[in-house]
């Protein structure tokens, strides 16, 4: 005799045994499936639970997002200014003076940067702007630098070093 699961108190001198005949899913896990439409008793029956008329009741409805039943949806009606540019890239910006942190000789990457927290994501990758002052000979590998940035960092004797987006 061989037993698959946990047994109850006194299954075995019931002389019950636990097999692949007699498994049952455990209580409350399975659910009767919903059979809509059949008759009164079955408290779904007649409009089968979509309410009175109207075009959520019927077969077929689906609607599309922002969508108001045929009034003038809200993204068209409220007005529209200026020009929005899908295809523009959004950089993580750090400034020098964020950078005097580290230690001279450190080579600065982005992955360092999310690592100290420096900044939270790097979206299109990394820009490196000019304000404030670097005195440390660091190399630093960014997406994109200003060019006073590349300058100043130069200016030092410092790299900077372009990363591929």
């Amino acid at each position: 005799m061989w037993f698959s699961g946990p047994l109850g108190a006194g299954d075995l001198e019931r002389g019950s045994s636990v097999g692949l005949s007699n498994l049952k899913p455990a209580k409350g896990s399975t659910a009767k499936r919903k059979r809509v439409g059949r008759g009164p008793g079955s408290g779904l029956g007649k409009t089968s639970g979509r309410g009175e008329k109207g075009q959520k009741s019927r077969s077929g409805f689906s609607h599309r997002d922002g969508f108001e039943g045929g009034q003038m949806p809200l993204h068209r009606r409220v007005p529209k200014r200026g020009f929005h540019n899908r295809s523009r890239k959004e950089f993580a910006e750090v400034n020098l003076q964020s950078l005097e942190i580290f230690d001279a000789g450190t080579i600065v990457t982005p992955e360092l940067l999310l690592k100290r927290g420096m900044i939270r994501k790097l979206r299109d990758g990394l820009k490196i702007l000019a304000k404030g002052d670097l005195t440390k000979v660091l190399t630093v590998r960014a997406h994109k630098f200003s060019a006073k940035a590349q300058e100043r960092i130069a200016g030092l004797g410092g790299k900077a070093e372009v990363l591929e987006a």
